[in-house]
């Protein structure tokens, strides 16, 4: 065994030697099929990286002016354009913009989510919601950024509930006109980016009634300022300061009977005759309602990649500062030692590297998705439906993973994490609100559970919670734990792995298929206990919503589960797909550098994220007798030396991020 320090040099003092990471090349494999349009935002990051110093400096409406000119600028490029069709100036490929968004969050988020606002929002809402007609009127001069916009779907009070919206727009058939109006202070529109300065058009999510009848959630296009002025009818409130992200003019809307043409209404799922006749080739109101939404999932995937990537920010200040800082004599007198070598701020800083690469290797599979159903490659109902729960649950693990490692980082940069200068102070800050925009991560992971409830039945997208609870307790048990299992667990197992029923004692800590079997056992296991215990309540005669509540954190636990099993599955899969070159057994001790050797070093990552999930929730594994004592003790060892084991590397894994130096910052933390 290794001791608990590892010097400087390539051997450790027990005879390890670490993979020689080829750098370059595992830059080119994170940045995969999209490195010509990431390096296009890098180059644009370290043009414009002023910004950082601009946000501290300059007053609250001139930083909000001076995000404005930056992504304006940037749309220039081209950048900001990728997922919009040739024919009006975009790139005609939306898993680029994607990937164009992520690399985007190395650098100022309030840059970034204008962004957001501006092409993914506004823009997809328009590009996805409309007809050619709204196509052509619009598309051109937004992708310039010369037309600016903002999606005003949340209200102040309904937020995650949109199919509850109070704005209302009612058809005149007399003028051919919707009227739009905010029926009362709960109605306004709030929270809405780009609303308080530079908005000129706002995509209104409203309840459209036509002839007296309440047709459901619909989106408008409605002016919401002329010539630089508040449109008439329109009422316009600044949010004011937020904890962060103070470059993006946040503002609160109402309508007070503004009139918009017939052509306002955004009619890929339905349209209004001249005459008033509500048309829809989707006859089911809650269906309609759900693939309009689904249209918007781009919103969630971007969220996800610009959250991993922030991560990866906050990574790579801690970990070239720990590999730089030194404190106490302890391996040697006379020197004190530097900050990496000690075993607990490996622990603090690797598994989180490790983590973050998992997330990064789960992302590019939800942005695979996302193009494939959106480019019309894979464009069926289930494969939307599934898109829909991995890009949730992904937001959501990605958003939180965000916010620890940020906070995780800057107390390991100590009182230096704490000065402006080296970004942790933007990067908490702005990133905080991910974990709540694009969707409640509690809410988003219900809808993950619902998905795997009800095994994306047919009925799916007609089902609240109460339907879902009802559609559940009227299936056997049984048939739900069919229905929901992805794998035939312990029958499969017993054909992998040594051991037959006991494959969990005998498996190897570092075999794939015990570390999948593992995260598969405990989400199948849960997802069946939630079953048994929805329809217990149920036969107490208790009401749908009052069982549902009762159960809500086993909810959340399912879809947890079920997600991070996606991740670990993402994560071998791609470790598993690349060639093992000249050397790279796993454990990294091959000669000879290249992909081999890369895979050595991300095979070692990925057994640290597998057993370090397995650690965290040992108490359920222990409680669910799927570890024991003895076996849980030679988890945490292994985690301790795979720590020890990633420490001489950790500098060329974060490295293989390539986030601009400019963007590092940091000068007194990387040097």
């Amino acid at each position: 065994m290794v001791t608990d320090s590892v010097t400087d040099s390539a051997v450790s003092p027990g005879g390890y030697v670490p993979p020689a990471v080829d750098v370059p090349a595992l830059a080119e494999l994170l940045d995969g099929e999209y490195s010509e349009v990431r390096a296009l935002v890098r180059a644009n990051l370290a043009t414009y990286a002023g910004v950082l110093e601009d946000a501290e400096e300059l007053g609250f409406d001139a930083f909000r002016e001076r995000v404005r000119d930056v992504v304006v600028e940037m749309a220039a490029t081209g950048q900001t354009g990728m997922g919009f069709p040739k024919k009006y100036g975009g790139g005609g490929d939306i898993g680029a913009s994607i990937a164009a968004f992520e690399t985007l969050a190395f650098g100022d988020l309030s840059v970034l989510v204008k962004v957001g606002v501006q092409f993914g929002l506004f823009g997809g809402a328009i590009l996805q919601l409309g007809t050619e007609r709204h196509h052509e009127a619009y598309l051109p001069r937004l992708i310039t950024g010369e037309l600016m916009g903002c999606f005003a779907m949340t209200e102040t009070g309904h937020g995650s509930n949109v199919q509850a919206l109070g704005t209302v727009a009612r058809y005149d058939a007399a003028g051919g006109q919707f009227v739009i109006t905010t029926e009362g202070d709960a109605a306004r529109k709030d929270y809405i980016g780009n609303a308080a300065r530079h908005a000129e058009l706002a995509v209104v999510f409203a309840q459209l009634e036509v002839g007296g009848e309440h047709k459901g959630v619909h989106a408008f296009v409605v002016p919401v300022r002329e010539n630089g002025a508040v449109a008439p009818g329109v009422r316009i409130e600044d949010d004011g300061r937020k904890m962060g992200l103070n470059g993006v003019d946040n503002g609160r809307i109402w309508f007070d009977g503004v009139r918009v043409p017939r052509e306002a209404l955004l009619d890929r799922f339905a349209d209004v005759t001249p005459e008033g006749v509500y048309e829809s080739p989707i006859d089911n109101p809650d269906r309609r309602f759900f693939t309009m939404l689904g249209t918007l999932v781009q919103g969630r995937v971007s969220v996800a990649g610009g959250a991993i990537n922030a991560s990866k920010v906050a990574l790579a200040i801690a970990t070239k500062y720990a590999e730089r800082r030194r404190q106490f004599e302890a391996a040697s007198p006379g020197e004190e030692q530097v900050l990496l070598d000690y075993g607990m701020h490996q622990r603090r800083l690797l598994p989180l590297i490790a983590r973050t690469y998992a997330l990064h290797f789960a992302q590019d599979v939800v942005r695979t998705q996302l193009h494939e159903v959106f480019s019309g490659i894979d464009d069926d109902e289930r494969a939307r439906r599934e898109l829909e729960a991995r890009a949730a649950g992904t937001k959501a693990l990605g958003t939180w993973h965000a916010t620890r490692t940020i906070q995780e980082c800057r107390e390991a940069c100590g009182g230096a994490g704490y000065l402006a200068v080296n970004r942790f102070a933007a990067l908490k800050a702005d990133s905080d609100v991910f974990a709540t925009f694009e969707g409640d991560n509690h809410v988003l992971l219900q809808m993950v559970a619902k998905g795997l409830l009800t095994h994306y039945a047919s009925e799916f997208e007609n089902m609240d919670q109460l339907g879902m609870v009802r559609y559940v307790t009227g299936l056997a048990v049984d048939t739900v734990i069919e229905k929901t299992s992805a794998h035939k667990l312990l029958e499969r197992v017993r054909d992998l792995l040594p051991g037959g029923d006991e494959w969990d004692q005998e498996a190897g800590l570092f075999d794939s298929e015990y570390q999948l079997a593992m995260l598969r056992f405990r989400e199948e296991h849960m997802l069946a206990g939630l079953a048994r215990r929805l329809k217990r309540g149920m036969e107490q005669e208790k009401h749908p919503g009052v069982v549902f509540s009762q159960v809500q954190d086993h909810v959340i636990a399912v879809a947890h589960a079920h997600v991070e099993r996606l991740v670990l599955e993402a994560f071998v899969e791609k470790v598993r797909r690349l060639p093992d070159g000249d050397g790279g057994s796993r454990g990294g001790n091959g000669g000879g550098v290249g992909q081999g050797e890369n895979k050595a070093a991300l095979s070692l990552l990925c057994d640290l994220f597998a057993l370090s999930t397995i650690e965290a929730d040992r108490a359920w594994f222990m409680e669910h007798g799927r570890l024991t004592v003895q076996r849980s003790k030679a988890i945490q060892r292994e985690v301790n030396e795979l720590c020890r084991r990633v420490r001489p590397i950790a500098g060329d894994l974060v490295d293989a991020w390539n986030i601009p130096q400019e963007m590092l910052r940091s000068p007194d933390l990387v040097g």
